[in-house]
Order: structure tokens, then sequence, then C-alpha cells
């Protein structure tokens, strides 16, 4: 398999390292409060200081890193009264999203729900809180594509990404699947069965109990 170019320098460098520095800390690969040393950083990703350097400013406008005085980068901690803040930011838009979804989602759209539905119970019976945790963000992506609220998908993607640590820390704390199980299904149901109102209910009420778990921290 051939080797993956890597521009070393200008505009294209930087969206190089951007994109792979961003799935890094979205995948839970870098640690929160992990230092970020330009030069390694530089070195590892095959582009130049000045490249690392813009993507890490793209990335701290982003709320993904911090800059630190006198000590550089390093990836952003989100405190559990912060990951509060974000899921009720959330509920009011997931909540639109949710009702946009069930007038404007498609037959096919509605099928891949359903099926989502059929893996993320799966997940649970099986005791894989990890596969839960990716499905159940595939699942609230597919329903902000199905909203065609392209505004509200714009800033949940940027407050998403800050949550990275809490959402597996919650998909890990037992029983806590289980319970996030039962409310997603209860959204698909009201989804598929094109409730509006019925499916921001849904949504408002599983982010209500996301904030009470983070809470209970």
């Amino acid at each position: 398999m051939p080797k993956e170019a890597r521009p070393g320098s200008g505009e294209q460098a930087k969206q190089y390292a951007l994109e792979r520095l961003r799935k890094a800390i979205l995948r839970g690969e870098m640690a929160p409060a992990q230092r970020l040393v330009e030069n390694e950083l530089a070195e590892s990703y095959g582009v130049t200081r000045a490249s690392m350097r813009a993507a890490l400013l793209d990335l701290t406008s982003e709320g993904l890193v911090e800059r630190i005085r006198n000590r550089g980068s390093r990836v952003r901690v989100v405190t559990v009264e912060e990951a509060v803040e974000i899921t009720e930011c959330r509920l009011a838009l997931e909540g639109l999203c949710a009702a946009k979804a069930a007038t404007a989602a498609t037959d096919a759209q509605l099928d891949e729900l359903t099926g989502l539905g059929k893996a993320m119970s799966k997940a649970v019976a099986d005791g894989d809180p990890v596969t839960y945790s990716e499905l159940n963000q595939d699942l609230h992506g597919l329903i902000r594509d199905a909203s065609g609220q392209h505004t509200a998908v714009g800033l949940l993607e940027r407050l998403n990404a800050q949550l990275v640590r809490h959402r597996f820390q919650l998909a890990l704390r037992p029983g806590r699947p289980q319970q996030s199980l039962s409310e997603h299904l209860a959204l698909i149901e009201a989804i598929r069965a094109r409730d509006p109102q019925a499916a921001e209910t849904a949504v408002r009420a599983h982010l209500s109990s996301v904030i009470d778990a983070l809470r209970a921290d």
C-alpha cells in the first residue's frame, strides 16, 4: 500500500496537520491536559513548525486545545461543570434537530435509524460499551443529518467535540448503557412515527438524564 504524501509547508500542510490532530483528540488518542509540543508534532506529521503552530491555533479556536502562558499548548480539559453547560446547550439544539428529523427524514434514513437501534441493543446485550458509545454518536449524527438544520448541526459538532472524555466515561459506568438505550429507542420510535413533539421530548429527556449522570460523577 503506497505511503500517504504529507505536505511539508503552506496551507495544505496546515490542513493536513489540523485534520489528523483533531481526529486524534476526538478519538481519545490524546489525553486531556496532554502537552502538545510543536516541534515533536511537526516531525511526527511531516510538516513545518509554522504549519503545526497554525493548526494548533485553529484547534484552540475550536475549543479542543488550550494555550498555557509560557508553557505552550495542551489538550483542553473540560470540567464536569463545563460538560453540563455544553449538554444544556445541546439539549435545545438536539431537540430542534430531532423535531425537524421527524418530518424531514427520508424512508432510507428511518430504516438506518432502526438498524442503529438494533445494533445498539446488541452492543448492550453483549456488554460492549465502547461499541455502544460509537453507535450512540452515529445515531445522533444521523438525526442531525436528517434534520436539514445546517446551522444547528455546525454548532453541535463544535459542542460535541469537547465532550469526548465524558462521553466514554459515562459509557463505561455500570448500568448507564442500559438506561441510555431505552431513551434512544424511544427517540427512534418518535422519529419513525413522524411525531416532532414526541421526538423533541424524547431527546430532551435523554440529555436531561445525561446531565444528571454527569453531575453524579
